[in-house]
């Protein structure tokens, strides 16, 4: 083998190169980075009524799941083969030490039964949201993928279940005006419901 082609076997993948930056990264406060469909992605902290209905989502979750052996997340990294997201609130067993991923920088995307994403302004965002990361969870297998988004004409919670790894897509998608209910349909939060307790009601 010449030495040229040694060093094309030997260049490390995408993948890999992202996540050794990734986890090298060292951000000024206000900021965090996710790796979504072969890009770094940075992206400030949240504005204050994004943080209200995170953390209504967070409360309410906390208080559904209390007593059992899962709880409501936020701020935790989800890792699924180098790539890493970190979701506005995830539901995940209450212990994750038995659920990290083998760099110990956050829980496997396998132990996660729900995510929760709050949309912000911005086609930047709300395209991450409601595209990439849409993909990146079905992908993932996660099992229900809930969008709350002031941004989507009427405001809108879209639940998506059914993942579709291969296709990255879900086979079920359940969209609904602020104003009526969502109900997720299984897992641990099975019968949790969104509502304009944690929404607020429908504006315009």
């Amino acid at each position: 083998m010449s030495e040229a082609s040694a060093e094309i076997v030997n260049v490390p993948d995408l993948d890999e190169v992202l996540w050794q930056a990734w986890k090298a990264m060292e951000l000024p406060e206000g900021y965090r980075a996710e790796i979504i469909e072969g890009a770094i992605e940075v992206s400030p902290t949240a504005r204050r009524t994004h943080g209200l209905v995170t953390n209504r989502v967070r409360r309410a979750l906390d208080k559904f799941l209390d007593g059992g052996e899962y709880a409501c997340h936020q701020d935790v990294n989800v890792i699924h083969n180098r790539k890493a997201w970190i979701p506005d609130a995830i539901v995940a067993p209450e212990d994750t030490e038995p659920c990290g991923d083998e760099d110990d920088m956050g829980v496997r995307a396998d132990s996660v039964h729900l995510v929760v994403e709050v949309v912000s302004p911005g086609k930047r965002n709300q395209d991450r949201d409601r595209v990439r990361k849409r993909r990146e969870y079905a992908r993932a297998g996660i099992p229900v993928y809930v969008i709350i988004d002031d941004y989507d004409g009427q405001d809108a919670v879209t639940l998506f279940t059914g993942p579709r790894p291969d296709k990255a897509d879900w086979e079920d998608i359940h969209r609904v005006p602020y104003g009526t209910e969502v109900t997720i349909p299984e897992g641990p939060a099975k019968g949790f419901v969104i509502g304009e307790t944690i929404t607020g009601p429908k504006r315009g």
